[in-house]
């Protein structure tokens, strides 16, 4: 899995490559969880073009069970990139992609930016 570990807005972030095997499942949080964890990362970005068909799909599940497996081992979690026909075609995706930027677990972020103003704000 490509990726690179580097400072952004004094946070030590993970960030996934866009090229790569999606990231689909409980297992793929586990294999980052390997790879950022040594790393010393408090962040994992993951750009869009990784995830898998079925993680935006909040029925499935899979975007439930890959960031709370992140989360149960103290990552933060910052999806990059535009989900804007996602959120327009699911209001339930359209709720929980704002309700996850008003937090500070998960956040959905056009590009590194965006992330890095946001960490800026919020630390």
């Amino acid at each position: 899995m490509s990726r690179e570990v580097r400072q952004i807005a004094g946070v030590t972030a993970f960030v996934c490559a866009e090229e790569g095997p999606p990231i689909n499942a409980e297992a793929d949080a586990l294999e980052l969880v390997a790879l950022a964890y040594p790393a010393r990362a408090d962040l994992i970005v993951i750009p869009k073009a990784r995830l898998g068909p079925d993680f935006l799909v909040l029925s499935t599940r899979v975007a439930g069970e890959v960031l709370q497996k992140l989360i149960n081992y103290h990552f933060r979690v910052a999806i990059l990139g535009d989900v804007a026909d996602e959120t327009a075609a699911s209001d339930a995706l359209r709720d929980f992609v704002r309700e996850s930027n008003r937090g500070r677990l998960v956040w959905f972020e056009p590009d590194l930016d965006g992330l890095e103003l946001k960490l800026a704000e919020r630390g």
